[in-house]
C-alpha cells in the first residue's frame, strides 16, 4: 500500500529548484567519549531508531503524466550507508572550517531517487569534539505523521540500553502503471483530492497560500501588513545555490534578565536583538535607514500539541500545528529599549488573537522537538508569497538539560533553515541547556558579509543587556 503526499507535501516537493533546496538542517556539536563515537556506532543507532520515523525509509514516486500527487513508497534498495556518511576536518579542525563545510553540504540538493535525508558525522574538530549534521526535506517532516530524525536520535541519559533489533521488510513498490491506475481510482472515489493536488502542483501553490494567509490574518494589523508588499531591502535579491553558514552562541540567562526587567517575553527580546543586528548591518553597508524604516519578518511560532489538555486549534486551515505572523522589525529606531517596546506590542497583539502554548509545553513533546519545529515553521513560511516578507525567523525552544548521542554529550545545537526564493538570509534559533543558538544561513554571493551580522548579534544583545541594568 502507498500513501499519497498531502497537497502541502507535494507543494514543497515541487517548490524546490536549483537555487532553493528545501531541506532543513540541524548541526549538533558533541564532546567525544573515552571509547569514541564513530560512524559504525552512528549506523547502529540510526538503524535502531528508524522504526520511530518510518518515512525515512521511504522515497517519493511521481505519477506518470502528473495526473495526481506523488506517493510515498518503501525504498526496496534502502542503504543506511548512503544516508549516514562520514566526513572529517584536518586536525585540529576549527569552528570556521566546520561552518564552511556545513555551508557546502547545505548547498547540495537531496537525491530524489532515494529517501529525502542525509546525516553526516564530522570528525577532527578541536578540543576532542565531533559534529553531527542532518538535513531532511521539508516535504518529509510534517510534525505529525513524520518527525525530524533528530527528535528520536537524542537521549536524555548518557547510558541507555540498546533497543530491540527490528527486522524491516519493505513493501513491494508499484510500477508506473499501478500508480496510474491507483490515481485514476482515487479520481473516481475522491475527485476533489485529485483536482486539488493537480491545481496545487501546477498553479504555483495558490490554494496552500490562501490557507496560510487565513492563519496569519486573524489580527487586523497583521491583515494590513500582509496586504502590503514587503519593504525594499538588500535582504531580497536573486540567489545562487551556494550557501554560507554563521553561528552564534549566547546565554539564555541574558534574555531572561532583560525579560524580567521589561515584563516582556524571551521571544520579544530575541526579535529585538535581531532587529538591532539588522539595523547595524544595514548601516555598515551604507544603506539609507530612516527613522520609520522596517524589515518585515515571517515568524512561525505557536505550536499546538495534540491531547486532552491541549488548547483547541482555532483555525483548522492553519498549516500543520504552527501558526505564524508577519512583524515589521523597527530597524529605523535608534533606541534599543524603544525597539523592544515596538516588538513586544506587535507580538502581544498576535497573542491576544491566537492561542499559544508555553515554551515548557513545547519541550515536553517527545524527544528533541526543535528540529521538527523548525521544519514545520519553514513549511508555513514557504506557503506565503516571498514578496510579503524580507526574511524568515524560526525560534524553537529546546530542553534545558543535556542530551546525548551514543553516550556523547551534545554541547550546542544550531538549526539551519532553508533560504526561500530571492531571500538572501534565514535565521533559526534553538535554546538548549542554558544557551540560545543561532544558525544564520545565507547566500554565498549575495550575503558574503553574514559574519558581520553574526558579530552584530552579540553587540545588539549587549546593548539591550546594558540598558536593562
Amino acid at each position: 500500500m502507498v500513501n499519497r503526499l498531502t497537497t502541502q507535501d507535494a507543494a514543497f516537493y515541487f517548490l524546490e529548484d536549483s537555487t532553493t533546496p528545501m531541506h532543513v538542517g540541524s548541526l549538533g556539536i558533541f564532546q567525544q567519549t573515552e571509547d569514541g563515537v564513530d560512524v559504525a556506532d552512528l549506523f547502529r543507532l540510526v538503524e535502531e531508531r528508524l522504526s520511530a520515523v518510518p518515512r525515512y525509509r521511504q522515497k517519493v514516486r511521481e505519477v506518470v503524466f502528473g495526473v495526481a500527487r506523488p506517493v510515498w513508497v518503501d525504498d526496496t534498495d534502502f542503504d543506511i550507508t548512503y544516508h549516514v556518511r562520514r566526513s572529517a576536518l584536518p586536525k585540529p579542525g576549527t569552528d570556521e572550517q566546520l561552518n564552511d563545510l556545513i555551508g557546502r553540504l547545505t548547498s547540495r540538493p537531496l537525491d530524489r531517487t532515494r529517501p529525502l535525508w542525509e546525516m553526516y558525522l564530522v570528525e577532527g574538530l578541536s578540543d576532542n569534539r565531533f559534529a553531527i549534521f542532518t538535513k531532511s526535506h521539508s516535504s518529509l517532516v510534517d510534525g505529525e505523521s513524520a518527525l525530524e530524525i533528530s527528535q528520536v536520535l537524542f537521549d536524555p541519559d548518557r547510558d541507555r540500553p540498546p533497543g530491540a533489533e527490528e527486522l524491516w521488510m519493505p513493501a513491494r513498490s508499484p510500477g508506473d502503471v499501478g500508480l496510474l491506475l491507483g490515481a485514476l481510482a482515487d479520481l473516481v472515489t475522491r475527485p476533489g483530492d485529485i483536482v486539488s493536488g493537480v491545481k496545487s502542483t501546477f498553479d504555483d501553490l495558490a490554494a496552500a497560500a490562501s490557507g496560510a494567509i487565513r492563519a496569519v490574518g486573524k489580527v487586523a494589523a497583521v491583515v494590513r501588513t500582509a496586504a502590503q508588499v514587503a519593504p525594499s531591502s538588500p535582504l531580497n535579491a536573486p540567489i545562487s545555490r551556494n550557501r554560507r553558514l554563521a553561528v552564534v552562541e549566547t546565554s539564555l540567562e541574558d534574555y531572561r534578565a532583560i525579560r524580567a526587567r521589561y515584563g516582556c517575553e524571551v521571544n520579544d527580546v530575541i526579535l529585538t536583538v535581531i532587529t538591532g543586528a539588522l539595523r547595524n548591518w544595514l548601516l555598515s553597508r551604507g544603506e539609507p535607514v530612516t527613522e520609520a524604516g522596517t524589515v518585515r519578518a515571517m515568524v512561525p511560532m505557536s505550536v499546538y500539541v495534540d491531547g486532552p489538555d491541549s488548547p483547541e486549534i482555532s483555525d483548522p486551515n492553519a498549516p500543520g500545528r504552527v501558526s505564524s505572523f508577519l512583524i515589521d522589525l523597527p530597524v529605523g529606531e535608534p533606541n534599543a529599549v524603544v525597539r523592544l517596546s515596538h516588538v513586544a506590542h506587535a507580538t502581544e497583539a498576535f497573542a491576544r488573537q491566537g492561542r499559544r502554548v508555553t515554551a515548557q509545553t513545547m519541550v515536553q513533546m517527545a524527544g528533541f522537538a526543535p528540529a521538527t519545529l523548525h521544519a514545520m515553521g519553514s513549511r508555513v513560511a514557504s506557503n506565503l508569497s516571498q514578496r510579503m516578507f524580507n526574511l524568515m525567523i524560526t525560534n524553537a525552544p529546546g530542553p534545558q538539560f543535556p542530551l546525548y548521542v551514543g553516550g556523547a554529550k551534545m554541547l550546542a545545537m544550531y538549526p539551519v533553515s532553508p533560504l526561500l526564493r530571492n531571500q538572501t538570509l534565514s535565521i533559526a534559533l534553538t535554546s538548549y541547556d542554558g544557551g540560545v543558538y543561532y544558525g544564520l544561513n545565507a547566500d554565498r554571493d549575495a550575503m558574503a558579509d553574514v559574519e558581520v551580522v553574526r558579530s552584530l548579534v552579540f553587540e545588539a544583545l549587549e546593548e539591550l543587556r546594558d540598558a536593562s541594568r
